[in-house]
């Protein structure tokens, strides 16, 4: 996203996309996800882990987290956390596929 807006601030990125799209996620690593949807920004943590192993699907299993949350009419925080839930348990192994349901994650974590 920065590179599109020509910055190396992310923040300066995410709010030239005011007015340009509905709604968009962005992921910060280490440091969570910020959504935008409409004039709002929402920043979402990381989800936490106890160790970093794979990086490999991180990225594939955030946008299915938000885009079922969106699928389900949740709100746009709610949707952050299940994207970051999913990209947090699939960094936690080796492969780019969750281990265990994360349906029931999400139960765990009252999503």
């Amino acid at each position: 996203i920065c590179a599109l807006f020509e910055t190396q601030d992310i923040d300066v990125a995410i709010a030239a996309l005011r007015g340009k799209v509905a709604i968009a996620a962005v992921t910060r690593s280490q440091d969570g996800s910020s959504l935008l949807a409409g004039d709002t920004v929402t920043h979402v943590k990381a989800s936490p882990v106890d160790k970093v192993v794979d990086t490999t699907g991180a990225g594939d299993q955030y946008a299915a987290g938000v885009l079922f949350g969106l699928a389900r009419s949740r709100s746009i925080s709610q949707c952050g956390a299940l994207g970051s839930l999913a990209a947090g348990e699939v960094i936690s192994h080796y492969g780019p596929r969750p281990s265990v349901s994360l349906q029931a994650l999400a139960a765990q974590a009252g999503l």
